[in-house]
C-alpha cells in the first residue's frame, strides 16, 4: 500500500439485488408520451434503477392525468414510496390476471423491500372483479380496490411486463417520509452504529454542509465505530481542520445513490469534495452483485466496499449508514498536495 493510501470510510445503505438481465424501464416508456409524467418521476426517484435491477418485475403504470394526482402536494421521497408501490415483483401479463388462483392473491411490491412497511403494507391485493375487470388495492384491512388493470403496455416475457392502470395504489401512511429539514441526521448514524462519525461531522461543522446537501439527495459511506478501534487508524486530532473537512466531504455523494444506481454508473462519480479538475471523485465499478469504490490513481484514498441494506431503508433524500469492514489507511494528505500512485 502507497504511503499516501488511507481510510476510505465506506457504509452505504443499499437494496439487495439480484444479477439480472438488463431491462430499461425509462428506455421503454420514453416512447409512450402518455406516460411521459410517470416516467420522469422514476428517474428523479432512481426508482427506474431499482427496477431495472430486478430480474422479474412487473410495472403499474399511471397515464399522466392519474399521475398528476398522485405527486399533487407530495414531496420526491413520498412519490418514491407511491411508484414502489406500484411495482410488483413478479411477472403478471393479461393472461395472467384473469386466471388468478381462488381469483385473488397477494403480491410483494419494491415498497416492501425498503424495510419501512409494516406487516403486509408492502403488499398488493390483486383480484378478478365482476365484469372481467381486475383490481389493486392495498393489503391493508378495508382497502377499496382503487385502481383496475385497463390495458396492456409492453412484455418481455417473463422478465419484464408494463401494464396501466387507472389509478395510484394508497394506504394511510405511505406518504408520511420526513422531510429534509425534520431528519435527524446524527440520531440516524448513531442508531446504525455510527456514533463516533457523528461526532466527528458535528464538531467539525461538516453536519450542516451534510444537510443542505439532502433537499437535493444525499449518500453518506460512513465508518462503523469499530472502524475507529483499527490498530493502523492514525490520530485524527493530528490532522488539519481543511483535511479532515475535506475528508468527510469525500464520503459523501451529493445526490440519492442505492446500490442499485451505484451498479449503472460507469466511470467516476463527483463527492462533496470534488473540484472541477475531477479530485476527490471516487470510482465505481459494479461486477455482478458486488459494488467496489475507491478514488482516481493517484489522488484520493483507494478502497473497496460490499454495499448492504440497512434494516430501517432509507431516510429522505438520503442513505443510511451500515458497518462494513474497515480499511487501513495513512494521514489524509493536504488539500492541493500531490499523492502517490
Amino acid at each position: 500500500m502507497a504511503a499516501t493510501d488511507h481510510l476510505l470510510f465506506v457504509l452505504v445503505v443499499s437494496f439487495a439485488v439480484a444479477a439480472v438481465r438488463a431491462h430499461n424501464i425509462t428506455g421503454i416508456l420514453d416512447g409512450y408520451p402518455e406516460y411521459s409524467l410517470y416516467n420522469s418521476y422514476l428517474s428523479q426517484t432512481k426508482v427506474c434503477d431499482e427496477v431495472n435491477s430486478r430480474s422479474t418485475v412487473t410495472c403499474l403504470v399511471l397515464t399522466n392525468g392519474a399521475m398528476s394526482s398522485l405527486v399533487s402536494n407530495l414531496s420526491l421521497a413520498d412519490i418514491k414510496n407511491g411508484l414502489r408501490l406500484l411495482t410488483l415483483l413478479d411477472y403478471y401479463d393479461t393472461k395472467k390476471l384473469h386466471s388468478l388462483h381462488d381469483g385473488s392473491e397477494l403480491t410483494t411490491t419494491l415498497y416492501q423491500t425498503t424495510g419501512d412497511a409494516s406487516g403486509d403494507m408492502g403488499h398488493v391485493n390483486i383480484t378478478n372483479l365482476r365484469g372481467g375487470k381486475v383490481g389493486f388495492a392495498s393489503a391493508a384491512p378495508g382497502s377499496k380496490f382503487q385502481a383496475t388493470y385497463t390495458k396492456s403496455v409492453k412484455q418481455e416475457p417473463y422478465n419484464l411486463s408494463v401494464l396501466e392502470v387507472s389509478d395510484p395504489i394508497t394506504f394511510p401512511g405511505l406518504f408520511n417520509s420526513p422531510s429534509a429539514a425534520s431528519t435527524n441526521l446524527t440520531a440516524l448514524l448513531e442508531k446504525a452504529g455510527c456514533k463516533q462519525f457523528a461526532q466527528l461531522i458535528v464538531s467539525s461543522g461538516v453536519i450542516k454542509m451534510y444537510q443542505a446537501a439532502m433537499d437535493r439527495g444525499l449518500t453518506l459511506f460512513a465508518p462503523n465505530d469499530d472502524a475507529f478501534q483499527d490498530k493502523d487508524l492514525p490520530d485524527l486530532s493530528k490532522l488539519t481542520s481543511a483535511d479532515l473537512v475535506t475528508l468527510l466531504q469525500y464520503h459523501a455523494l451529493p445526490q440519492y445513490a442505492p446500490k442499485a444506481s451505484l451498479k449503472t454508473i460507469k466511470g467516476n462519480i463527483q463527492t462533496l469534495a470534488s473540484t472541477g479538475a475531477g479530485k476527490y471523485d471516487l470510482s465505481v465499478v459494479a461486477k455482478g452483485d458486488d459494488v467496489s469504490i475507491g478514488h482516481r490513481r493517484g489522488q484520493v484514498p483507494r478502497g473497496v466496499h460490499r454495499a448492504r441494506r440497512h434494516p430501517d431503508g432509507n431516510p429522505y433524500g438520503g442513505q443510511r449508514a451500515v458497518a462494513t469492514r474497515a480499511l487501513r489507511w495513512r494521514p489524509f494528505p493536504r488539500a492541493g498536495t500531490r499523492t502517490g500512485k
